[in-house]
């Protein structure tokens, strides 16, 4: 074997075992559905989106598991011309500070109190079903009078969101079921797996922009302030 063939050889055996690395360090170790339902005046309307957990698996993160995802969109429809909505976003109000870590373990906790006991980190993935999300494990949710300005934003209460929406708005409820984390980083649908969904920027088109614009609709709705990056987080993560 000629000495460049030998080197060749090496080197490509370190390409595969640095990706190789990379793809067991950044592969989600589960992923859930996180669905939203909303009893509306025409009926039930439904948004949801799949959401991928990571934990910590290298000395990068500072031991923090991490989220991949975006927050449910629902269109609730027309009423009087004016389009409604409702946004589940990846945030916790929790004693007065907005918490963007809990989202990390929304289906964690669900199946542990339907199921009556703790299901750990490791056991999530092999989980099946459909589980409701109550109580404090609903996220923050809020609604824009117009999704193109960030300065409408509202808070919405789950237990009264008529008082943001209207009469006959409702949360009907949510829901976590755990899919299938597939072939990553090949996990584009079907029997590869389900995708992290992406498409809040159609919805709301400033969170793709840098700047202080989700921070604005944080402020607006009457949430803690954070700063401008950990904003963006309440609405995407990559």
């Amino acid at each position: 074997m000629s000495f460049i063939s030998k080197w060749a050889g090496l080197l490509g055996l370190l390409a595969v075992i640095v990706i190789g690395d990379q793809i067991r360090i950044n592969r989600p170790g589960h992923k859930y559905r996180l669905t939203v339902e909303v009893t509306t005046p025409d009926g039930i309307k439904t948004g949801s989106g799949v959401l991928a957990v990571v934990p910590d698996r290298n000395y990068n993160r500072g031991g923090r598991t991490t989220m991949r995802g975006e927050a449910v969109f629902v269109e609730l429809g027309q009423d009087g011309g004016k389009g409604k909505n409702l946004v589940a976003l990846l945030a916790h109000q929790q004693g007065g500070k907005l918490d963007l870590d809990d989202i990390n373990y929304v289906a964690l906790r669900a199946y542990g109190a339907a199921r009556g006991n703790r299901v750990s980190f490791n056991d999530i993935s092999r989980q099946a079903g459909i589980v409701p999300v109550q109580g404090e494990l609903i996220p923050v949710l809020v609604s824009f009078c117009d999704p193109k300005d960030p300065k409408t934003a509202r808070l919405v209460a789950a237990d009264h969101a008529d008082t943001v929406l209207g009469n006959g708005y409702a949360i009907r409820a949510l829901t976590a079921e755990v899919v299938p984390n597939g072939v990553w980083p090949i996990d584009f649908g079907g029997v590869l797996g389900e995708p992290v969904t992406r498409g809040i920027e159609a919805k709301l088109p400033w969170t793709g922009a840098p700047g202080e614009a989700a921070a604005t609709a944080l402020k607006a709705a009457g949430l803690p302030l954070v700063g401008t990056t950990d904003a963006q987080e309440a609405f995407a993560r990559k």
